[in-house]
């Protein structure tokens, strides 16, 4: 249900900075405003008086949220994010958490799982707490096979990022509290915490110290020094009535898992908490409508589902095998590009879809079964606009490979998948613009980047007392001083009038339902509509040109109009610099910007090749297009 009177916070990365940032203006005579994460994240858990609610696929107690020199620094805050959750319990704050159960942490091999996700660490530090701590196995819905009830708890994750906690009211001396929540991609864990800086080398002396994350080489580690690797994400506060579904959302799953012990008592709750309302006049400028989305299943939470199948598609829910599944995320995700007019653009840390298209010469397509429509629905967009006459662009942001190590059979699979989901679409794009005689690139309509970074040596930065194994690719990025910036994110922007944050990828495992667990937003400020005669000039246009200030390095006047053939050419050209710059073998300056082009090349029948010279990415043997899996599970 879309909630109308809402207020929403849009965050880039864990952290901003204080000062230095371009002010860019937005309807009203306002300007951007930026906000901080991890810092409000910890500022709403430190003064909650009665209830914090956590979902995590990995939530590690060693990590502090607050680590900028400009803040105050009160000993509070200077405490592990374990320490604070204690202290609040230990205050009467009812301190809940849901946190995946990854099968890998195994006590007497690996504690912290094989993907780090410390799950059995967490756990076994709030033992004998007052915080209570459940370790969530993906368990399947109970019209599932054994044997798909076997895939799901192994291979499957709880993957959903929020944070519920009971605020303060706006109106000053007002006794009864209000829910606040956070949702999005980034987990309370190690290795989240960064700027728009994203530093390699610079911090590893300062804030990251204690905080490297670097799981692409074997046995990396602040010892041997770096490059870490640099995180970029995407999360959203949520207030007002939406701010409750995400609390319902975790009473479900906590009934599911553990029964009604524990919980907050509704009917205290009604006593000590302003229900469900608007936070905003519907007048407001600045209002938001919000509607929460679900990828989940019976398996993960306990809900009233509809018993009759015409109920539940009335509910959006789909019926399979005695199963009921939500899916509204990747429905969310559907309808947005269905409605948009102008301009798409996409920053996930996976593209991979509609597989039932793919070229198959090389392989059985219908073996593979990730089905989701979202990659499908972007192409058919941009050949409905070519076909109209109609300017359109969609942009997508992914990192350079899926985290890990680049050449494992794994990452090399993904990487196969993603290169066939964008080949679908150049060929749909490509065959449109042949069918109306239009001579054009087909990235001037659908273009995909990458965000990286590469660093000049500072005199006084960290020193390691080691250095990586001799002709390693380690120590090849330490000596090139280069590295991606991970893309985490998982959000759209549409128009500059439609967003959606939250904790799904474009995959399968995400958008199927019966898979990962996720959640997200999608909201709109009614008075900032791209059809309105200053255009999308809100919150939304302001954070998008927020992040490709970021990502960019500066700013452009045809920023504006990011469907204009100008824009994305500005875009591109200065992509393919930067990712030049990124891959010489030598270093003269600091990378003017982040933003590379991925380095593939689409052909003029819309099939997508290595570029000349780069059939492995820099510093590895990894190949670029990936390889064929003889061996990982389809479904995944």
């Amino acid at each position: 249900m879309q909630r109308q009177g809402c207020k929403v916070s849009l965050y880039q990365d864990a952290h901003v900075p204080h000062g230095g940032k371009p002010q860019f203006p937005l309807s009203g005579g306002r300007f951007h405003e930026y906000h901080r994460c991890w810092e409000d994240i910890f500022y709403a858990i430190y003064r909650a008086q009665h209830l914090i609610y956590i979902t995590g696929w990995s939530v590690y107690t060693k990590i502090t949220l607050v680590r900028d020199s400009m803040e105050p620094k009160p000993a509070q805050i200077m405490m592990t994010l374990g320490e604070l959750l204690k202290l609040k319990a230990d205050q009467g704050v009812r301190v809940l958490m849901l946190i995946w159960d990854d099968r890998t942490s195994v006590e007497a091999l690996k504690k912290d799982g094989l993907m780090e996700t410390h799950d059995q660490e967490t756990a076994d530090y709030f033992r004998d707490t007052k915080v209570r701590c459940v370790l969530c196995p993906r368990y399947s819905d109970r019209g599932r096979s054994t044997v798909q009830g076997f895939e799901t708890s192994t291979m499957f994750t709880h993957h959903q990022k929020t944070v519920v906690v009971d605020s303060e009211m706006a109106d000053i001396g007002y006794e009864k509290r209000r829910i606040v929540s956070f949702v999005g991609g980034i987990d309370l864990c190690g290795g989240r915490y960064d700027t728009q800086e994203h530093p390699l080398f610079r911090t590893l002396g300062t804030i990251h110290h204690d905080d490297f994350h670097q799981p692409n080489f074997p046995g990396a580690s602040i010892t041997k020094g770096g490059p870490r690797e640099p995180w970029h994400d995407i999360h959203c506060r949520l207030e007002g009535a939406v701010a409750w579904d995400v609390l319902y959302n975790f009473e479900q799953r906590w009934r599911k898992q553990v029964g009604e012990d524990g919980l907050f008592p509704l009917s205290k709750l009604e006593q000590i908490t302003v229900r469900p309302s608007p936070v905003t006049t519907l007048e407001d400028p600045e209002t938001w409508n919000v509607q929460l989305f679900r990828s989940i299943d019976g398996g993960a939470a306990a809900f009233p589902f509809p018993e009759k199948p015409r109920e539940a598609a009335d509910r959006g829910l789909i019926t399979a095998k005695n199963s009921l599944i939500d899916r509204s995320i990747q429905d969310a995700y559907i309808n947005a590009i269905r409605r948009a007019r102008h301009f798409i653009y996409i920053e996930n840390q996976y593209f991979i879809g509609s597989s039932f298209d793919w070229a198959a010469k090389d392989i059985k397509v219908e073996d593979i079964n990730a089905l989701n429509l979202i990659p499908k629905e972007l192409s058919l967009k941009i050949v409905s606009k070519i076909e109209a006459g109609e300017r359109f662009t969609v942009y997508i942001v992914i990192p350079l490979w899926p985290e890990g190590i680049p050449e494992s059979a794994s990452v090399q699979a993904i990487l196969d998948w993603q290169r066939r989901t964008m080949e679908m679409m150049y060929t749909d794009i490509v065959q449109a613009l042949q069918a109306r005689g239009i001579h054009a690139n087909p990235r001037d309509y659908l273009t995909f980047f990458c965000l990286g970074n590469r660093e000049l040596i500072n005199a006084d930065e960290y020193k390691p007392k080691e250095k990586p194994a001799e002709g390693s690719d380690y120590m090849r990025a330490q000596q090139s001083r280069r590295f991606m910036i991970y893309v985490h994110s998982k959000m759209m922007i549409v128009d500059d009038e439609y967003i959606i944050i939250g904790s799904a990828n474009i995959n399968q495992r995400s958008m199927d339902g019966g898979r990962d667990t996720e959640i997200a937003m999608g909201g709109y400020q009614p008075h900032h509509l791209a059809a309105t005669e200053e255009g999308g000039r809100g919150a939304i246009h302001g954070f998008r040109l927020a992040l490709w200030y970021e990502h960019l390095g500066g700013h452009d006047a045809s920023f504006l109009h990011p469907e204009s053939v100008e824009c994305v050419r500005v875009v591109n050209e200065s992509a393919e610099r930067n990712w030049r710059a990124y891959s010489s073998d030598t270093l003269v300056a600091d990378l003017p910007g982040h933003l590379l082009s991925y380095p593939v090349q689409v052909n003029q029948n819309g099939t997508v090749t290595a570029l000349p010279e780069t059939e492995f990415f820099p510093d590895t043997k990894a190949r670029v297009l990936g390889t064929v899996s003889e061996f990982l599970p389809p479904i995944l």
